[in-house]
């Protein structure tokens, strides 16, 4: 399965209004595993971005001023997403403002994210499994025990990198994974941290058993088999 975790930073909160994606930020997951593959771009919105939305992002209208425009950077956005399931949180908002964009695209034969990708609404998810809890991403970091404390401000992708691990520990099964030798604590109890690893790191040495040790092996094996009738490790 090819997944694509994404956000977006938006000028404002209302597509119907006229506002606009200034950024967006994906990485690609398959079969769970995140490929060091990513997706990140600014893009001029051709309009202020409001000032409350500044507060959030820290984008500035002067930083977006050379950026490219939507138009100019869809056709290798689309093709990055094509096929995939995206996994987003509060996904409606994202998708609302994408799809606005693609209809503002002429030439193009499909406007809609729903007939280029499946969508997975992590927000959704969070409620029914922690129904009744606050579900934004800063509260499921906290619950699952990843760092986002170098996430000042709200960033596409950034936020789509945690995004990633949160949804790796809201659907694994694991909530006390500790790979960082490092804790906190919620509400009482221990949460051991997650750190992922870099994709770029070297592959672990695979080391196999030699003819001498596999035979002593099915010679353990012969013991086992002889005192309890059947040995489950040769099924």
């Amino acid at each position: 399965m090819r997944q694509i975790v994404l956000d977006t930073e938006t000028t404002g909160l209302d597509p119907k209004e006229g506002h606009r994606i200034i950024e967006i930020g994906c990485v690609e997951m398959v079969n769970r595993r995140l490929t060091g593959n990513t997706f990140h771009v600014y893009i001029n919105p051709q309009r202020l971005v409001e000032q409350e939305a500044i507060e959030v992002h820290g984008i500035t209208n002067e930083y977006l001023a050379d950026k490219p425009v939507f138009s100019s950077v869809a056709k290798e956005f689309i093709e990055f997403i094509s096929g995939a399931q995206l996994v987003i949180h509060n996904a409606p908002f994202d998708i609302g403002f994408m799809d606005h964009e693609f209809s503002r695209l002429s030439g193009l034969a499909v406007k809609e994210s729903a007939k280029m990708c499946t969508v997975l609404d992590t927000l959704d998810l969070a409620r029914q499994i922690h129904p009744g809890q606050k579900n934004n991403l800063d509260a499921l970091c906290r619950r699952y025990g990843i760092d986002n404390s170098h996430r000042e401000k709200h960033g596409a992708l950034l936020d789509a990198e945690i995004l990633a691990d949160v949804y790796l520990m809201m659907t694994g099964g694991q909530t006390d994974l500790n790979l960082s030798g490092k804790a906190n604590t919620e509400g009482g109890r221990q949460v051991e941290t997650i750190r992922r690893l870099p994709t770029n790191r070297k592959p672990l040495k695979v080391v196999m058993a030699t003819a001498d040790e596999l035979e002593q092996h099915e010679r353990r094996l012969d013991i086992v088999a002889e005192k309890g009738g059947a040995c489950l490790w040769r099924q």
